[in-house]
């Protein structure tokens, strides 16, 4: 397949890429820095800006992955930030579909990112696709990123919209700020530790988004995280068992508050997410328990 990707040289965006090249894809890369990337530039991959026609690469595609947006963690959201977050999202998902719809060809498919945010802090209460948004600002950014790609169906193309739980590799992620700590023997959990985590290693969250590519029964919204979410406390003790480090220094709620104030959101709440619409279609994860996951990982 010709494939269009934006946010492909990020943390997920690169292991994604070497998957469908692998496969014998050919992919176009949109990127704020194309000259960058020079020399990854073949055959089978080419790298452009968002100031290139995009209109015409519309017409040489059969899918578009949608990945692109600002960074959540890290950072106060300030309200700079959040209208970074927010715009980042839903105007680069807006400026897809606009191309499409001018586009005489049209992709078949429209894989758009969203998150598990979508469902807000809900407790120990199991998530499926069929569970409301919440009401908080990560939960309205899924809402509005999802909205915003929902504008493809009208021309015809199908959409499928990934709710991407915590991510698990090295070099980005949750794990990039947790390692560190253990490393130094003065990691432990975060909050109190009872939050569920819906969590999924990198190379399954990259299949998950490339089934809907195979499987023309994935649209609209599907979670992707593993079929066995874990507490925080749980996540942290398998975490210092695979580092042989303990798993003793809690971080308080109250103190991630202070320094992240609504930020800590995506670490605190309880997201107990299940990938019901994936297993239902025979989606098959490579990584369904913690231990194996990190293991893998470590």
């Amino acid at each position: 397949m010709n494939i269009l990707i934006t946010g492909g040289t990020g943390f997920v965006g690169n292991e994604l890429r070497t998957m469908l090249l692998k496969e014998g894809h050919h992919l176009v890369i949109i990127t704020r820095s194309p000259k960058k990337y020079e020399d990854e530039n073949a055959q089978n991959q080419r790298f452009i800006s968002w100031e290139d026609d995009l209109v015409s690469e519309m017409e040489d595609v059969d899918a578009v992955i949608n990945l692109a947006g600002e960074s959540i963690f890290g950072q106060r959201w300030t309200d700079e930030i959040k209208k970074r977050i927010m715009d980042s999202r839903v105007k680069t998902t807006e400026r897809l579909v606009e191309a499409m719809e001018k586009a005489k060809k049209r992709p078949k498919v429209f894989v758009s990112a969203s998150a598990s945010g979508y469902y807000g802090n809900r407790g120990e209460d199991i998530l499926t696709e069929d569970d409301p948004a919440s009401d908080d600002f990560l939960a309205q950014v899924c809402v509005e990123w999802e909205k915003a790609s929902h504008n493809a169906l009208d021309l015809g193309i199908r959409v499928a919209n990934p709710r991407i739980g915590i991510v698990l590799e090295k070099g980005g992620g949750a794990l990039e700020k947790m390692i560190p700590a253990f490393q130094f023997f003065v990691g432990g959990p975060i909050g109190n530790g009872e939050q569920y985590m819906s969590w999924v290693h990198r190379t399954d969250l990259c299949k998950a988004i490339i089934f809907p590519l195979q499987n023309s029964e994935i649209n609209g919204a599907y979670n992707v995280g593993s079929p066995n979410p874990v507490t925080m406390n749980k996540f942290s003790a398998v975490l210092g068992d695979i580092m042989r480090r303990p798993s003793l220094f809690r971080v308080p709620k109250f103190a991630l508050d202070i320094i992240l104030g609504e930020a800590a959101k995506p670490v605190t709440d309880s997201i107990r997410m299940q990938p019901k619409k994936l297993q239902v279609n025979g989606f098959e994860f490579r990584f369904e328990e913690l231990e194996e996951a990190l293991a893998d990982i470590l």
